[in-house]
């Protein structure tokens, strides 16, 4: 069983930035790592992942805006998010092993 808690979330204006940190209660060195998001009426969506070789892969909406990382020695994930756009605002969570496990969410709002 892996605990997940998201922080670093909040209201930022178009073209801020902000990072996201998921702090894993044990190991998630076997794991792949997840960010999703769910904006007001939409479903969930899978904004980026990265597995246990550093091999990421991006939600083309965010491609080149975003960036996942993860620290295997504190048992982080970490997104940076650049170039905010209101279409962005959604509640981000942080997933492990595909869905297994999931964190409460960290709420962003893009707004001027």
């Amino acid at each position: 069983q892996v605990h997940l808690v998201e922080s670093g979330g909040g209201l930022v204006q178009p073209g801020d930035s902000l990072r996201l940190s998921c702090a894993a209660s044990g190991s998630i060195s076997p794991y792949v790592m997840s960010w999703y998001r769910q904006a007001p009426g939409k479903q969930r969506e899978q904004v980026a992942f990265i597995d246990q070789s550093m091999f990421t892969n991006y939600l083309a909406a965010v491609n080149g805006r975003f960036t996942i990382s993860r620290d295997n020695t504190q048992n982080k994930v970490y997104l940076e998010m650049n170039n905010l756009k209101a279409e962005d605002t959604a509640v981000y969570y942080c997933n492990a092993n595909w869905g297994v496990y999931w964190g409460q969410g960290t709420q962003v709002t893009v707004s001027s």
